[in-house]
C-alpha cells in the first residue's frame, strides 16, 4: 500500500506538502469522483470485509468502489499518512419510511482537525446526500455546496446532518413517481455523536448489512459516482444521471432503464468497474432516494 498508487488511481496531482483546508478538499474532490459509492459485491457473490489491506486492494488496484466503511477508511488512512488530524466517527442513517434513524450504528465517517477546527469528512454516502467539500462542524450554520444546502444541528451533544434540495426537471415523465426521488425538499440524512470509533466497532454492522433480509443493501443493487456537475446513479437496471443547478434552482434528473447486457456495459463506461463476477442486479422498493 503505498499512496502514489492511490493518488494514480484518483488523478490527484496535487501539493502534498500542506496539511490545510484547500488541500483536504482537492484530495477529497478527486476521490469522489474516481471511486464509486458502490455494494455490487453482494450481488456477485463477493463478502465486502474490512482488513485494510483488502479495502485498498479492491478500491486502488482492482478499480472497484465501495461502501462507507471502504471508502472513509481508505480516505481516513491516506489523510492519516499526510499528517491530517483524522479520527473515525460513527452515524445513524435515517429512515424516511419509518421516519426514524437507524437504532444500529451503520454509517462511518471521518472527523478532521485544521487548525483547531473541526470539520466531516464523508466519501461514503453516494448520490445527491454526498457532500462535495469537508463541512465544518459547527450547529446551525448553512453550508451551501454544488448538490445543495447542508447543515449540522447539535442538540444534547448529538449531531444531527441534513440537507435542503432544489426542484427536480425529470424529462422522462414515465420515471415521475419514481420511488427513487426524493419528494421533500429538506431531508434528513444521519446523527452521530463525536465519541471517536474503530474500524472494529463496525464488524457486525458489515456482516449485518451483506447478510440480513432487512437491510437496503440486500434489497438494492447500487453503484453511484460523483462527476463535475452532478453525479450518476446506477440502481439496479435503473441509470439515472443528475446535472446541478441546470437552470435556476433546478436539478436535471435522466432517467433509463437498461437491458440485460447493458448493466455490465453501463458500469464499465460510466463508472469505469470491470466485475470478476456476474452481477444479479436487484431493485426491491424501499426507502432509497437518489
Amino acid at each position: 500500500m503505498n499512496l502514489e498508487e492511490y493518488f494514480a488511481r484518483t488523478g490527484y496531482k496535487g501539493s502534498l506538502e500542506k496539511q490545510d483546508l484547500e488541500t483536504l478538499t482537492d484530495i477529497f474532490q478527486h476521490h469522489i469522483r474516481a471511486v464509486p459509492f458502490e455494494n455490487l459485491s453482494i450481488h456477485c457473490g463477493e463478502e465486502i470485509t474490512l482488513e485494510l489491506e483488502h479495502v485498498y486492494n479492491k478500491i486502488v488496484r482492482r478499480n472497484r468502489g465501495g461502501w462507507c466503511m471502504e471508502n472513509n477508511q481508505l480516505l481516513g488512512w491516506v489523510l492519516k499518512h499526510l499528517g491530517y488530524d483524522t479520527s473515525f466517527l460513527g452515524a445513524y442513517v435515517f429512515n424516511p419510511h419509518e421516519n426514524a434513524y437507524a437504532t444500529h450504528m451503520t454509517h462511518l465517517i471521518l472527523k478532521v482537525v485544521i487548525d483547531g477546527k473541526a470539520y466531516v469528512v464523508d466519501g461514503g454516502f453516494g448520490v445527491s446526500y454526498q457532500m462535495w467539500q469537508p463541512m465544518e462542524l459547527v450547529s446551525g450554520k448553512d453550508q451551501p455546496q454544488a448538490p445543495g444546502v447542508f447543515r449540522f444541528t447539535e442538540k444534547n451533544a448529538i449531531w444531527y446532518l441534513e440537507k435542503m434540495r432544489r426542484k427536480q426537471y425529470i424529462p422522462n415523465q414515465n420515471f415521475s413517481n419514481s420511488d427513487l426521488l426524493e419528494k421533500k425538499d429538506c431531508r434528513k440524512v444521519y446523527m452521530f455523536s463525536l465519541e471517536p470509533q474503530t474500524v472494529e466497532d463496525f464488524r457486525f454492522q458489515c456482516e449485518y448489512l451483506q447478510t440480513s433480509p432487512d437491510s437496503l443493501f440486500m434489497k438494492k443493487s447500487i453503484c453511484t459516482l460523483q462527476t463535475t456537475d452532478g453525479f450518476r446513479a446506477l440502481i439496479g437496471w435503473t441509470l439515472t444521471e443528475t446535472t446541478y443547478n441546470y437552470k435556476e434552482n433546478m436539478d436535471l434528473v435522466e432517467f433509463v432503464t437498461l437491458e440485460g447486457e447493458e448493466v455490465e456495459k453501463t458500469l464499465k463506461e460510466k463508472f469505469n468497474i470491470t466485475l470478476n463476477r456476474k452481477l444479479v442486479p436487484v431493485n426491491v422498493k424501499g426507502f432509497y432516494t437518489i
